[in-house]
């Protein structure tokens, strides 16, 4: 699937203005880890980072 997102950024010209970030929580019950994955521009990588973003 990454693939295809990267392919899809190229045509338009402008990929390396977007980076995928990828996030990682620990559920409190389970304690089982999940991700999140998103495309965000590179202005905004720190609020994707502490949760804003996303």
């Amino acid at each position: 699937m990454a693939k295809k997102v990267v392919a899809t950024l190229k045509v338009a010209g402008k990929g390396k203005e977007f980076s995928k970030v990828i996030t990682m929580s620990k559920s409190p019950r389970t304690g089982a880890y999940s991700f999140k994955e998103a495309i965000v521009a590179n202005d905004n990588i720190k609020d994707a980072l502490t949760g804003k973003g996303l």
